[in-house]
């Protein structure tokens, strides 16, 4: 996102790395062990020392969830990197970008699942989050029939969010970093909103190998045309660089290993009963690669953004933990 004045998070990062308030905080273990918490007991014992300088460790966890109830995997996943009160302070706008691309129920893995976005909808408003707007621009249907079918719509409401159609008088064209796309219309209720969470589905695509967390910010744009003519993989890693997205949870519940990105056949899926938590979504893509048996080089938008800075493809710098 845009460079605005410290936010919680980062305030918070800045107290825990204080030389003499290391000593103070007490050891990493116990931050650590902190982490293990429920999201809920995470968050009432934000002002504790442990916990602050778990929070300040947490952008280089990344949580691996396993379990067949995707809202418990994607709970246990946000408390390991340090609960939603890590991304998102009271009276922020919350967007959250699942991938709603196509009408399809979510057994054929093509559409996030919709409780990994009721979850998330709920720890959201949890944590103080004055609005929380979901909202995708789906390729093909119109948009609410896509929503309706994916069951995101009911979800999310049910979990005191919204759903948002993203009408062409929305889009702002803005300047882009990198060296290719330069300016490109982007929805601007994204753009300005204060947190942005990135959740795709992890599946197949015959354009760019896989699409995870990096594609999946192609749905914030009015223009994908643009970015297949000048070069997909730099495109996708240059709407990143000018998004941002403070959080991604990357659902692999159920993945799509053929046919993506459309799908339709029970028979292109496979079961993984996985959610994946990061604040770097280069990493969590990077992680996410191995469930297809494939390596993050056969995903070129992911070394793209590595080149440009935006997350690390060494998982060896990164904790990993299982929950």
């Amino acid at each position: 996102m845009t460079m605005e004045p410290l936010n919680r998070s980062e305030f918070v990062k800045l107290i825990a790395l204080g030389g003499a308030g290391i000593a103070v905080l007490g050891g990493p273990e116990r931050a650590l062990a902190a982490l293990a918490r429920a999201d809920n007991d995470l968050d009432r014992a934000a002002l504790d020392g442990d916990v602050v300088a778990a929070h300040a460790a947490a952008g280089k966890i990344l949580a691996v969830a396993h379990g067949t109830s995707a809202g418990t995997n994607t709970k246990k996943a946000i408390a390991a990197i340090g609960g939603m009160r890590k991304f998102v302070s009271p009276g922020d706008v919350v967007v959250i970008k699942p991938n709603i691309g196509h009408p399809r129920a979510p057994k054929y893995a093509v559409t996030t699942s919709p409780s990994v976005v009721a979850t998330l909808v709920s720890l959201a408003r949890q944590a103080g989050a004055k609005k929380v707007i979901v909202m995708d621009n789906p390729v093909s249907s119109d948009p609410a029939h896509c929503y309706s079918a994916s069951k995101i719509s009911a979800a999310v409401k049910a979990a005191g969010g919204s759903m948002k159609v993203m009408g062409s008088s929305g889009y702002k064209r803005y300047a882009i970093p990198g060296h290719l796309l330069k300016t490109h219309p982007l929805y601007a209720a994204i753009v300005n909103a204060d947190v942005l969470i990135n959740v795709p589905i992890a599946k197949q695509h015959g354009s760019t190998g896989l699409t995870l967390a990096g594609k999946n910010m192609m749905g914030c744009t009015s223009n994908r045309q643009k970015m297949h003519t000048l070069g997909l993989s730099q495109s996708i890693a240059e709407i990143n660089a000018k998004l941002r997205p403070e959080l991604t949870v990357i659902d692999a519940m159920r993945i799509l290993v053929h046919n993506g990105p459309s799908g339709g056949s029970l028979s292109d899926v496979r079961t993984k009963n996985t959610v994946i938590a990061c604040k770097d979504w280069v990493a969590a893509d990077t992680y996410a690669t191995r469930l297809f048996g494939k390596k993050p080089g056969a995903v070129p938008y992911i070394k793209a953004a590595a080149n440009m800075s935006l997350g690390t493809m060494n998982l060896s710098s990164v904790t990993i933990r299982k929950v």
